[in-house]
């Protein structure tokens, strides 16, 4: 599968999970919940918590991103036009502790996006190589004007009869958010559901998944909040 699921993400694409030299003993920490929505501006929070026996050291980082075909995150500093208040940019928590992290967010324009990464280092690593593991909390910020269906084109939608995929490629033209709730792919009695994404504004995603059912599928479903997207699955020419 070539795209991220947003709850994911990022974001679900929007946000990765990034680790590095993650032993069994570190993954037991988390950032609840990945993401959170709002329209317009937005006071929220996000819990952290440390699920090991080892003391860890927490650090915030807030970042602006976009997303690029293939569903992967292109992270940067945080864009000006966001202002963001913490009610802590960094702190402590023991084993098995847990901690909420309050925010407000004023932005210049909507849509907007960000990630807040929380950045876990183990406080008794000793001399040896240290391990940081990050794990975002993604904020999508709203317009209040619902995105149109004349602003999102398919194209390229095809069955690789060889490879068992589907693919096609979801344009937005338009200058809102918007998230896809799912994607089917349909033959006969068969179905495949495909999780669903974000799509920003302006921005082009190529999305690819797998079709294990009898037959071949036929029909394209792109599932939005408020309308939908049908289109045929022709073979896919070799």
């Amino acid at each position: 599968m070539t795209f991220m699921n947003t709850a994911m993400s990022v974001c679900r694409c929007s946000a990765a999970v990034v680790a590095f030299l993650m032993p069994a003993v570190l993954r037991a920490q988390s950032v609840q919940p990945i993401i959170s929505e709002y329209t317009g501006q937005a006071d929220g929070k996000f819990l952290v918590t440390n699920d090991t026996l080892t003391p860890m050291a927490v650090v915030l980082d807030p970042k602006s991103f976009e997303i690029g075909e293939n569903g992967r995150g292109i992270f940067r500093a945080l864009d000006s036009t966001v202002h963001l208040s913490l009610s802590a940019s960094s702190f402590r928590l023991a084993p098995k502790q847990s901690l909420y992290v309050f925010y407000k967010v004023k932005v210049e324009s909507t849509p907007a996006w960000f990630t807040i990464y929380a950045g876990f280092t183990p406080l008794n690593a000793g001399t040896g190589m240290k391990v940081r593991i990050l794990l975002p909390h993604t904020v999508y910020l709203y317009q209040k004007q619902q995105a149109e269906r004349k602003d999102f084109v398919v194209s390229q939608a095809s069955f690789d009869t060889q490879k068992g995929t589907v693919s096609f490629d979801l344009d937005n033209f338009g200058v809102s958010l918007i998230r896809v709730q799912a994607v089917h792919a349909s033959g006969g009695k068969n179905e495949v559901l495909a999780s669903g994404f974000p799509m920003l504004p302006g921005a082009r995603r190529h999305v690819e998944f797998s079709w294990d059912k009898q037959g071949s599928p036929d029909a394209l479903l792109i599932q939005f909040p408020r309308f939908d997207l049908k289109q045929p699955l022709p073979p896919k020419v070799q």
